[in-house]
């Protein structure tokens, strides 16, 4: 596959985890394909037919983990693969929330000569379809972000993000589930790596038919511990 190239700011890939969103998948990942970039969707162990979903799709790559490894884990592994031929990864969930047309928003957002971390900020989201673990969870973690020594975000928890690459790889991130993605934005300021947002669309399905894996109570403990382990690290000056 020919890699696109961004004369002014580089060659761009998608990375697109995925568990268990057999429905949605596929979509996504067509959607991605079309915006002329490399996909790289990495199937972390789902145990419904997410794979014969995707499996047939042609210009995308597919890197299959044997077992459920976490969001993070995902993430790892296509910035691995990708790093061989991008200069980026774009990320973008697979549950069907973002539009991956709205990656140009985001690369237009990169200033040139700078290699910064780009969250896409979800505009929409005190809709009645939002469920209202996302609304809190986006402003405790927010909170919480800044707190641990990142940048003040508007929205923290948003998956649809470009990362530089091989620098998104080598910030040692302990987390390896959801809690990755909060904090990696914290060591990337402690890195210097600017984190800036730019605007994008959100879609939620009605409530029941959006299927999500986040567990309101163990995923609750676990950004604790994440948030716990970062404000001691920042206390006592631990790089």
């Amino acid at each position: 596959m020919e890699t696109p190239v961004n004369t002014n700011k580089g060659r761009f890939a998608f990375v697109i985890p995925v568990y268990n969103h057999a429905g949605t998948v596929a979509h996504i990942a067509q959607k991605a394909s079309e915006q002329g970039f490399p996909v790289f969707v990495v199937d972390d162990g789902s145990t419904d037919n997410t794979y014969d979903a995707i499996r047939d799709i042609e210009g995308i790559t597919i890197i299959r983990h044997p077992e459920n490894r976490g969001k993070g884990a995902a993430l790892m592994s296509g910035f691995q693969a990708a790093a061989a031929i991008a200069d980026w990864a774009i990320t973008v969930d697979a549950d069907g929330q973002h539009y991956p047309e709205d990656a140009g928003r985001l690369i237009a957002s990169v200033p040139v000569g700078l290699r910064p971390l780009v969250v896409g900020a979800r505009e929409g989201m005190a809709g009645e379809h939002v469920p209202w673990t996302s609304r809190f969870g986006r402003q405790f973690s927010n909170f919480w972000v800044w707190i641990s020594g990142g940048p003040w975000l508007a929205d923290s928890q948003s998956g649809f993000r470009i990362y530089p690459l091989p620098e998104a790889a080598n910030l040692q991130v302990k987390a390896r589930r959801f809690q990755f993605e909060v904090e990696i934005l914290v060591a990337a300021r402690r890195r210097g790596i600017p984190v800036i947002e730019a605007p994008i669309r959100v879609h939620y399905q009605a409530a029941g038919a959006r299927i999500s894996h986040f567990r309101p109570f163990v995923d609750f403990l676990r950004n604790s511990s994440t948030f716990t382990r970062l404000i001691f690290r920042r206390i006592f000056r631990i790089k």
